[in-house]
């Protein structure tokens, strides 16, 4: 019991770190961003690349692969959503056919062959009888690191409350002096920068692959459509539940069944509650 509750609590984390940036898109821009699972992708080759190609401490590894993020956002952004923002579903559309395309190119440049990332901590920690990585342990650390510095971000500074006012009324904040346009660019790039940083951790605690991009979207589409087009917060809750789903089906029924479990959610609150669990909420 105890190795499912450590499990769960690790998984989870990591699970919220992967799912608030595709959350943040989805509450600001109002679109689902299907190229979402793309940043981790890049942020995990990136980090490879600097780390195990290059040599380069892993700081840098992790600074290259923000970067690399925030220049995904801001392009994506730039060059897809504003041009198309008058209709979600070409943007939506377009997301996902990049996403193909930044995994063909990943095929080109690294070939399709699966890579193990090393460890961003090395070690293992037993508690309670349970073992646990000192890796999944800092990604945890991490995830809760970031959210609650993001929350801070959002409810304390100027920008922050100007992303969390174009979330709840774009017309409304576009009449209080907000430029969406502004605010929505800083959002994709945040959003990458995050997708990036969970796409490092998600890498070391996985396998780099040039599909690897699949399993966080499904994780992240899953968290706000259970969630609702919800907040930092929501987000935090709904990792948990579907971390722990994973693991006490995983642990006590099959492996084999991992995810399906998430799939049966999902299917089941889009049927009795199609605005999720909490309903329309704020960043």
């Amino acid at each position: 019991m105890s190795q499912i509750l450590i499990q769960g609590l690790l998984l989870s984390g990591l699970y919220a770190l992967i799912s608030i940036g595709f959350t943040m898109i989805f509450s600001v821009g109002r679109v689902l961003n299907l190229a979402y699972g793309a940043y981790l992708m890049l942020g995990g080759y990136s980090y490879f690349w600097v780390v195990q190609s290059l040599g380069f401490p892993k700081i840098a590894g992790i600074l290259v692969a923000v970067a690399v993020g925030i220049l995904a956002g801001l392009l994506k952004h730039r060059l897809i959503v504003k041009p198309l923002k008058s209709d979600p579903v070409a943007v939506e559309i377009s997301t996902l056919i990049l996403a193909v395309v930044i995994q063909a190119g990943i095929v080109l440049v690294f070939n399709d062959s699966p890579k193990i990332m090393h460890p961003i901590v090395n070690g293992v920690w037993r508690v309670g009888g349970a073992t646990v990585t000192y890796n999944i342990l800092a990604a945890t650390i991490a995830s809760w690191v970031i959210l609650i510095g993001l929350y801070h971000f959002v409810r304390r500074t100027h920008v922050g409350r100007a992303i969390s006012a174009v979330s709840m009324d774009v017309k409304g904040a576009a009449l209080s002096g907000i430029n969406p346009d502004r605010i929505n660019m800083i959002t994709w790039g945040l959003s990458g920068a995050l997708g990036a940083v969970a796409g490092v951790f998600f890498a070391s605690y996985t396998q780099l692959s040039p599909s690897m991009w699949v399993a966080p979207l499904i994780i992240a589409v899953a968290v706000v459509i259970v969630g609702g087009i919800g907040s930092i917060i929501g987000t935090l809750i709904v990792a948990h539940i579907i971390g722990f789903m994973e693991i006490i089906s995983t642990t006590l029924i099959a492996a084999e069944l991992r995810g399906v479990f998430t799939m049966l959610l999902i299917i089941t609150v889009l049927v009795l509650m199609p605005k999720g669990l909490f309903g329309r909420g704020e960043l």
